[in-house]
């Protein structure tokens, strides 16, 4: 061992050497990991009280529950400090010789600590042991720093270290160090511990206004804008008696403290009332100029007289402001006696009723501090419906501040009756409702009007149902009439003239006479816009109505026929037209009436009539003289009409998510106004053509008068006919013409694309996500019309090829009449001429030009009104 270079001695000496610094390291984080876990109590209760002192509790709160707080808090330390000295100790060197030993393998460390006990006399053994030592002495060199571990989620299972550390951190953020001494002041004697006195300062504005709380500290400007009623908040720390505070703007002047018997504030609170200064007198003090910013009184205004539909609804267009915002409105309607025509029923004194008192519609998002919207309200069936009124409305703004508009005389709308018979029980409604006095002259003019029930009743029910409530007022008005039963009474009689008035017409041709009797009776009446746009509407619905029921009865005289001799066949005489003959007249009709040509409309309109009465209508409903491309063609555009209506409806019922006051009741059993249903007329108003369609799934009239009284009209029954619509595109494709050609199949991969639309469209639908089915409603429809005109070209090729059957059928039921402009009717619902239309140029791709622009003119807001309503008729129709 002697020729050993290194004694077993030196090679500790060196390896311990090497260790000096991890293990000072090693050290210093046993340290850092024992206080860390000995003192987070303490810790967490410092940091807490500091971060209550800062945030200001000591001024908040009472002397008894400060000096709690305290005594807790001063427990809470204490138990800390308790706990800490149970768990801390300072680390010795054998500690972190240990700790670090354990990172090392074999724990080389206390391998060079240890000794040779056994075979120490023996030179191989000595030498084995000293190699081993040498090894050891290598592993240990290689030891590095261990790091403390402050984790202490073990002894804080509850986290209150960081419900501590969050307390700080707002009270940074929120509060102020200097409230920190204002703790002395709670103290006996501790005021004069404090060297000088602070102040600290806020300006908030009412939250209505939206404006920022400002910090008076941070402004240098002497000049101060404020909105009236902000309130102004000063807090002085140390000693109070050397600052004092004097405002002029709350209109209370502070008192001085020069006077013997007034004691310094500690805190001023005071709302700014009106312009002038405030004051911090004292050191570190400043002074403001205030100049108050007046909340202007909000305003309201009718900017249009009322507009009444043709079935008693009011619209009434008006419009408010305010500076900040209005937060509500109401409108109230008075009886203008003073206007009232004292005659008849109305001669006797009204009895007293409230004034009727509606809600104003607000913006449901957007800016409220001026804006526009409608007074949608139905007063029909109220006692003051046409008669003068008084229309008042008054609105709110944030800070309360009332306004109204000038009073407007107007007749308040309400439902017109057309039906003579009708009109009178109306009338002697109003006279009931008026006074009760007035029930036996009521009842006595009742008997007079329907003194002759065959002239008057189509039913013998309504002439029942009229004479019994003639019974029950003659009988009220001789014991005495309720305040119930007068109600009932006038009910029962509004539901009565709507039964006259609708009538229950069992004929097309019935209602189709009473529509147009009503709406030639506005025309002379000198009717509202809506009214007759309205009643156009009906006209239309019962026009189509008598068309179908008409060309059913032609179809049937046809089969009747088909087995007698030509000889034996009865001539039909009568004018024949088309369905888009008669469209094309009513068109005209209501343009001459947007036009205000009221006398040609109504000479159109009698023409229109003996031209109804003495028709017959041709259809090409899968005739002999249509083909199959055209009945396919035919189908895809019923197909896509009926889509375009779902994804009307679709869309209204998204905005009326969202602004569900702007047209109340309108989503009520409506749908849309090309959705194969027909159902409904408040959306479809204005719209031009609102006729019902019959969609491929079968629906018609009868399937809409049916919904309409289950009130089915959510997204349930949306996503119910998308599939049904879903459903017969598939049968539309299995029937498609032109298999095996480019254009054929081009057709089929767009069908293909709208089909898988309308299956996303269902899904939305069924999940409530109205936006998402609208685009995949959008895409269906543009793969449709993509479809719609690879099929045309199709035909087209065909027709160019020469092949019989696509499109070349004649039809053979072409009527031997002429028109009475000399033209012969076609053979597939058109007109035909001596020459063809359109030689040598694709029809179908010509069509789809023609209807690209009309949408593309239709979308441009700054043509002509009137020509932008004959784009969007064109639309319907198309």
């Amino acid at each position: 061992m002697a020729d050993a270079p290194y004694s077993q001695d030196q090679i500790k000496q060196a390896a311990f050497v090497r260790l000096t610094w991890p293990l000072r390291l090693t050290q210093w984080g046993l340290f850092a990991e024992m206080s860390v876990r000995a003192f987070w109590p303490a810790l967490s209760v410092v940091i807490a009280v500091i971060g209550l002192l800062m945030l200001g509790v000591q001024d908040r709160v009472g002397m008894e529950t400060f000096w709690a707080m305290s005594a807790a808090a001063a427990l809470g330390l204490a138990g800390a400090i308790w706990y800490a000295s149970k768990r801390f100790a300072l680390p010795t060197r054998d500690d972190a010789l240990a700790r670090l030993d354990a990172t090392l393998p074999g724990r080389p460390i206390q391998a060079l600590m240890d000794a040779q006990v056994i075979g120490e006399g023996d030179a191989a053994s000595a030498a084995v042991w000293k190699a081993h030592r040498q090894r050891m002495a290598a592993r240990a060199g290689q030891a590095k720093a261990v790091p403390g571990d402050l984790r202490v989620s073990g002894h804080d299972p509850y986290g209150l270290r960081y419900m501590a550390a969050l307390l700080f951190a707002v009270a940074v953020l929120f509060g102020s160090v200097w409230r920190v001494g204002t703790v002395a002041e709670a103290v006996p004697g501790g005021g004069d511990m404090l060297a000088g006195a602070v102040w600290e300062g806020w300006a908030e504005s009412p939250r209505y206004t939206g404006r920022p709380t400002i910090y008076l500290n941070d402004i240098e400007d002497p000049t101060l804008e404020l909105p009236v009623g902000s309130l102004i908040t000063l807090r002085v720390y140390g000693d109070i008696a050397a600052l004092n505070v004097t405002e002029s703007v709350s209109g209370v002047p502070v008192p001085q403290t020069e006077d013997a018997d007034i004691v310094p504030k500690a805190a001023y609170d005071f709302t700014v009332r009106q312009s002038g200064d405030i004051t911090v007198e004292g050191p570190g003090g400043r002074s403001w100029q205030v100049a108050v910013l007046p909340d202007a009184l909000p305003e309201v205004s009718v900017i249009a007289p009322p507009e009444a539909a043709a079935l008693g609804e009011m619209s009434l267009p008006f419009a408010a402001q305010d500076d900040y915002g209005i937060e509500g409105g109401e409108a109230r309607i008075a009886l203008d006696l003073a206007a009232v025509t004292r005659a008849h029923g109305l001669a006797i004194a009204p009895e007293q009723r409230p004034e009727i008192t509606v809600p104003l519609p607000l913006p449901i998002a957007g800016d409220r501090r001026a804006f526009e919207e409608n007074l949608v309200e139905d007063f029909s069936q109220h006692p003051w419906a046409n008669l003068p009124v008084q229309l008042t409305l008054s609105v709110l703004d944030a800070s309360e501040q009332q306004a109204q508009s000038t009073p407007v005389q107007i007749s308040l709308p309400g439902r017109r009756f057309f039906d003579p018979l009708a009109a009178a029980v109306i009338e002697q409604r109003r006279d009931l409702l008026w006074n009760r006095q007035n029930a036996e002259r009521t009842a006595m003019i009742l008997r007079a009007v329907s003194h002759r029930p065959d002239d008057v009743f189509r039913k013998e029910v309504d002439q029942l149902r009229l004479h019994g409530m003639i019974r029950r007022m003659e009988t009220l008005a001789h014991y005495g009439m309720t305040d119930h039963q007068q109600e009932d009474l006038a009910s029962d009689l509004w539901d009565l003239a709507l039964t006259l008035e609708e009538g229950d017409l069992a004929g097309a041709l019935d209602r189709m006479r009473r529509a147009q009797d009503r709406l030639e009776q506005a025309m002379r009446e000198g009717a509202s816009d809506a009214e007759i746009a309205e009643l156009m509407n009906e006209l239309r619905r019962a026009t189509e109505d008598y068309m179908r029921e008409l060309a059913q009865q032609n179809q049937r005289d046809a089969q009747e026929n088909a087995g007698r001799e030509e000889g034996d066949a009865p001539q039909q005489q009568g004018l024949q037209m088309t369905q888009d003959d008669l469209q094309a007249m009513m068109d005209r009709i209501q343009e001459l009436m947007e036009q205000g040509r009221m006398a040609e409309a109504e000479q159109a309109l009698r023409e229109l009539q003996e031209m109804m009465e003495n028709m017959r209508v041709t259809q090409g409903q899968n005739g002999e003289g249509q083909s199959a491309g055209e009945q396919a063609m035919e189908d895809l555009s019923e197909t896509l009409r009926d889509q375009q209506g779902l994804s009307d409806e679709a869309f209204r019922d998204l905005q009326e998510q969202f602004n569900p006051n702007a047209q109340t009741g309108e989503n009520q059993g409506n749908r849309g106004r090309n959705g194969g249903q027909g159902e409904g007329q408040q959306h479809s108003e204005g719209q031009g053509n609102g006729q019902p369609q019959g969609g491929p799934s079968g629906e018609g009239q009868e399937g809409a008068q049916s919904s309409e009284g289950d009130g089915q009209d959510g997204a349930g029954s949306l996503a119910d006919r998308q599939q049904a619509l879903r459903e017969a595109l598939r049968q539309q494709q299995q029937n498609l013409p032109g298999a095996g050609t480019p254009e054929g199949d081009a057709a089929r991969d767009a069908l293909d694309r709208a089909g898988r639309a309308m299956d996303g469209a269902e899904e939305a639908l069924r999940q409530g996500d109205n936006a998402g089915a609208i685009d995949n409603q959008a895409r269906a429809m543009e793969a449709l019309r993509e479809g719609m005109r690879a099929l045309g070209e199709a035909m087209a090729e065909q027709q160019r090829d020469g092949q019989p059957g696509q499109g070349q059928a004649q039809g053979a039921g072409r009527a031997d009449a002429q028109d009475p402009l000399g033209r012969t009717p076609g053979g597939d619902d058109g007109v035909g001429t001596d020459e063809g239309l359109l030689q040598g140029e694709d029809v179908y791709r010509r069509a789809r030009e023609l209807l690209d622009e009309i949408r593309r003119r239709s979308a441009e807001g700054a043509r002509p009104q009137v020509e932008l309503d004959y784009l969007e008729r064109l639309l319907d129709r198309f």
